[in-house]
């Protein structure tokens, strides 16, 4: 579903991600762990395309982001550590123009949106102005939209922060749904914790480089994730 391939972007003399590469198959939730600054953003940006790179190649779903980042913008969502909505719409306005973005027909959006904002109770908020929305209902917004056209591929930087326990568990259970079908999820958290009972697979980066990558068992043995973070960083 994904492939990034000796991945390397630098700002001036700062080596941001540094000859990163990993692979994400469909059916995975893959965690990627680091500490501020050690380039997890980028890396994320750098995929969803937004953010042009030095060198390395990434593919999505067998599509070069280079060639053709049109298509492969067509199998992706991406949620940023602040979603930045345009907050002059109400929330069904903003989520029928994503829909629109992405060419879904309206019964199906209809049904859609219906569905999560049900599940996230925003029913009744959807007619508000976004600029009116706390920032856990903004972030609400942001997973109803990511999860509007069905991508193939989504991903989230730090999607726990702000949100109440229960919009927590709601979206652990949609990342799940989301890769039994077949979906693939990239995200990013400082939450170790979640990481460990969620994720299939899990990369640490420190300082631009994957200093560990693989399955749970693989990365953690008999220790917990965040020993083995903690003591990586240490190293």
């Amino acid at each position: 579903m994904l492939r990034i391939e000796h991945l390397t972007k630098t700002f001036g003399d700062k080596v941001a991600v540094d000859d990163l590469s990993l692979h994400i198959a469909p059916g995975e939730i893959y965690g990627f762990i680091g500490h501020n600054g050690a380039g997890k953003t980028t890396t994320l940006r750098s995929v969803v395309g937004i953010q042009s790179f030095d060198s390395g190649e990434i593919t999505i779903a067998g599509i070069p982001l280079r060639s053709d980042p049109l298509a492969c913008k067509r199998q992706i969502a991406y949620i940023p550590d602040n979603p930045d909505l345009y907050e002059f719409m109400s929330g069904i306005k903003y989520l029928n123009f994503i829909a629109d973005i992405f060419g879904v027909p309206s019964d199906v959006r209809s049904a859609r949106i219906a569905d999560y904002a049900a599940r996230f109770e925003l029913t009744a908020d959807l007619a508000q102005p976004i600029s009116a929305y706390s920032h856990g209902m903004k972030q609400k917004l942001a997973i109803i939209s990511a999860w509007l056209h069905e991508p193939k591929l989504i991903l989230m930087d730090e999607p726990f922060v702000g949100l109440d326990p229960k919009a927590s568990f709601l979206l652990k259970g949609m990342m799940r749904e989301h890769c039994d079908k077949g979906g693939a999820i990239f995200f990013s958290t400082h939450v170790l914790e979640v990481a460990e009972k969620l994720c299939d697979k899990v990369a640490i980066i420190k300082q631009g480089r994957l200093i560990r990558s693989g399955t749970m068992e693989e990365v953690k043995g008999d220790e917990s994730l965040e020993e083995v973070f903690l003591e990586l960083e240490a190293e």
